[in-house]
């Protein structure tokens, strides 16, 4: 189940909200009366980068904690400057306007369940959570040549847990496909030619080239033949001597 909020009415008591099954699961305290608005989502940061929790309010904040597991993380009470608390004092930044957090060089253990209580301008109290996963950032990428028919197919691959964005370069100029796997018309290029892949996720990106010699095998089979022919002539004149 995805993390969509679940109104649960329990006989003789007040009615609360909480997360679907999932993600309370995890949580383990995604609970709140319906005095108070909550909401959970699931999202994701890059080891060694810089997050910001994805917060919209469009009304005036009074007051700010955040908390991750329970133990609180930053606090602003509407008046003087944020208190930051000791896991995350120097490497994190709470946006008094929006109330988003943001955090700098994302580690493992920053991985955990953050929420952010805030009371607005009616006084009224909302609650937003956020299931934070730290991943790994995503591996160089490699590209794949073959031929099919009158076209060259290459394709980009990278080990990551999520979708990637692809974008391709031609001798280092951009092309329109955005997809993972390209087909180029084999007269519309020479072998001579680069091709770049770039993968793209959040602030991390890296990229790989090959020459589009390495798609044609028989030339390379050529090329090694002939190179392997002049070790065997240059061999022959030495040993002869």
């Amino acid at each position: 189940m995805d993390s969509k909020l679940i109104a649960v009415k329990v006989s003789g008591q007040l009615p609360f909200l909480a997360c679907s099954s999932a993600v309370s699961e995890r949580l383990g305290y995604c609970f709140t009366y319906i005095g108070s608005h909550i909401r959970c989502d699931d999202v994701f940061g890059i080891l060694g980068e810089n997050f910001t929790f994805p917060v919209k309010i469009d009304q005036r904040i009074m007051e700010i904690i955040w908390t991750k597991n329970k133990d609180k993380v930053a606090e602003w009470e509407g008046q003087g400057e944020t208190t930051y608390f000791p896991s995350f004092q120097y490497r994190s930044l709470l946006n008094k306007e929006n109330g988003s957090l943001t955090i700098f060089n994302l580690e493992d253990n920053d991985a955990g369940t953050y929420a952010l209580d805030y009371l607005d301008s009616g006084r009224k109290n909302h609650v937003l959570t956020f299931i934070l996963s730290v991943l790994a950032p995503p591996s160089e990428p490699e590209i794949n040549c073959n031929i099919s028919g009158d076209n060259l197919v290459l394709k980009c691959t990278a080990d990551f847990q999520k979708p990637l964005n692809y974008a391709w370069k031609f001798n280092g100029k951009a092309i329109a496909h955005q997809t993972q796997e390209i087909f180029i018309p084999k007269k519309n290029v020479g072998t001579s030619e680069k091709a770049a892949c770039v993968i793209k996720f959040s602030q991390t990106e890296k990229s790989s080239e090959i020459s589009l010699t390495q798609c044609y095998p028989d030339r390379k089979e050529a090329r090694l033949g002939s190179s392997m022919d002049f070790v065997c002539k240059v061999s022959t004149h030495f040993s002869g001597t």
